[in-house]
């Protein structure tokens, strides 16, 4: 599903580059559940971005099912993206002037759903989340828990085949927490691909592997 070759991701100063990612070598392969930790500062959120293709790698080869993203232009990038991706942020990236309703249907509006479909596929989220009262309220008006909880709303209802998230349990009480974690171990055996990044040892142990990052490059990896 995912292949990278001699990914770099670096920031031009005059003449001098400061690294995020070197030399990156990795293949994820459909169906896996994937963890990426590490340190503050070793490049994880960088690499999910590039993964997510929200941001685009200063050197080196992206193959997504055998497709050459590394060659593409914004535009394609962000059709791929919207039609096989669910991202999950840290800062849960809601959109302000949307209820929660509207924000979970987003996706969907992107795909070209149609109306009554869309409306029995966010009324199944909302109860299924249990957010079903808060459907018409705007985020400001929600917790940070909350907001979470409609992020993986949001990320979820298009039944992405790759499922992408930054932190997904950093802004929950320990019961949400383990909800959602629990929820992604459904979608993996459903046959949703996950890579995570996370700092809790816990949340690593719903996946099938840890890839350790360290000042940019990969550590370690190992298969649980």
């Amino acid at each position: 599903m995912i292949h990278l070759k001699g990914i770099e991701r670096f920031y031009k100063s005059g003449l001098n580059k400061t690294y995020v990612l070197k030399n990156i070598n990795l293949e994820i392969k459909e169906g896996e559940f994937v963890t990426i930790m590490g340190p503050s500062g070793a490049g994880k959120s960088t690499l999910l971005n590039i993964i997510g293709m929200l941001e685009a790698p200063s050197g080196g080869e992206y193959l997504f099912f055998d497709e050459p993203v590394h060659k593409f232009k914004e535009r394609r990038r962000n059709e791929l993206h919207k039609h096989y991706m669910g991202f999950v942020f840290q800062a849960y990236h809601l959109i302000d002037e949307l209820t929660v309703y509207e924000n979970i249907e987003t996706p969907l509006l992107y795909r070209k759903v149609k109306r009554a479909e869309r409306q029995s596929m966010v009324a199944d989220v909302l109860d299924r989340f249990n957010i079903v009262g808060k459907k018409d309220l705007f985020p400001s008006q929600l917790s940070g828990g909350q907001q979470q909880l409609v992020g993986v709303a949001r990320a979820i209802i298009s039944k992405p085949k790759l499922l992408l998230a930054d932190e997904p349990t950093g802004n929950l009480h320990t019961s949400q927490g383990e909800s959602i974690m629990g929820l992604f171990k459904e979608l993996h055996s459903d046959g949703v691909t996950i890579v995570q990044v996370t700092h809790s040892e816990k949340n690593a142990q719903y996946g099938s592997r840890i890839i350790n990052l360290l000042d940019g490059w990969v550590d370690s990896d190992v298969k649980l």
